[in-house]
């Protein structure tokens, strides 16, 4: 193995894989991160063994000099902040240099959003021609599935990369209610809607006759790439090809977005924010609540509308 600060990273993040069953893209991220601040470090003759608050800070404000955006920067330091962590608790340190260095200041920004009447305009316009026996057979699959998947996801508030590494025994199952392996490899459980359930069932059908050999893979949405099933960047881009197709702007549209509007819909109409927050998969309600600006309006209008002190309600 090497040795030095490059050992402990590969150890910290064989410790994140092992101890908190990150996934491959969270641990790809830490691995990029650190090893960007250990190259900065090494530029100075340092490494991270050395580094006190003032190289950390030095890093930020280098990084912040390269026009990077406070998230960014802020995802940076927590990198390195659990790096430090693990230093110290494994005795490599005596200090976490960390613990005196702050974090740039961000608002978090509100998710973009779709109205339902958006939604329900571009499940329909996935629909379309589904049923046409004149249209090829491999369109009416391509169209099936990119329809599937907008069910899929808005009906069950499913992250893109939950939805497409769903197993094909999904397509079968007869509970309302279908397992999901999220973040940090935990399962829950997802709602399936009825309109998902058909929708599956028909993509399903037009795969058997169109390609009977993927259709035994294991993956409820199979494909030919490393991982088996379709990849999330081949999902965005037909995605946001129906969204030109119904008329809404496709920087407006993404897969993560139909997540959004699954909570904000929710909430909406009624739903209590922590069963919104075990349906998403939220470890923390925090996170869920960026959507309580949904709530915020919804108050706003029924002070308006009902509370009897309010002038828009006295008598004429």
């Amino acid at each position: 193995m090497k040795t030095g600060t490059v050992s402990h990273i590969v150890s910290f993040l064989e410790a994140l894989a092992a101890e908190r069953g990150a996934s491959v893209n969270t641990i790809d991220a830490y691995r990029r991160d650190l090893a960007d601040y250990e190259g900065y470090l090494k530029a100075k003759g340092l490494d991270s063994l050395k580094a006190d608050a003032v190289c950390v800070r030095g890093f930020l404000a280098a990084r912040s000099a390269q026009n990077l955006s406070a998230a960014s920067l802020a995802r940076r330091l927590s990198a390195i902040r659990q790096f430090h962590k693990f230093l110290y608790a494994e005795g490599w340190r005596r200090d976490n240099p960390t613990l005196a260095v702050e974090g740039p200041r961000r608002s978090r920004p509100l998710p973009k959003l779709m109205s339902m009447a958006e939604v329900e305009r571009l499940i329909a316009t996935a629909r379309e021609g589904l049923d046409a026996k004149e249209r090829p057979l491999r369109e009416r699959l391509d169209a099936a599935r990119i329809a599937c998947l907008i069910e899929l996801i808005y009906g069950s508030g499913l992250r893109v990369s939950e939805a497409l590494s769903l197993k094909r025994s999904i397509a079968t199952a007869k509970s309302p209610l279908i397992p999901v392996r999220g973040k940090g490899d935990k399962e829950r459980l997802a709602p399936l809607s009825g309109p998902a359930r058909a929708a599956l069932g028909g993509f399903r059908a037009l795969l058997d006759q169109v390609s009977p050999g993927l259709a035994t893979s294991p993956w409820l949405f199979p494909a030919a790439s490393a991982s088996g099933y379709m990849t999330r960047q081949a999902f965005a881009r037909d995605l946001k090809g129906v969204a030109a197709a119904a008329g809404i702007a496709s920087a407006r549209v993404s897969p993560h977005v139909l997540r959004h509007a699954f909570a904000s819909h929710l909430l909406q109409n009624g739903a209590d924010l922590r069963v919104v927050q075990d349906l998403l998969g939220h470890a923390d309600i925090a996170t869920t609540q960026i959507y309580t600006h949904v709530l915020d309006e919804r108050a706003k209008a029924m002070v308006r509308d009902l509370h009897p002190m309010n002038d828009a309600n006295e008598p004429e």
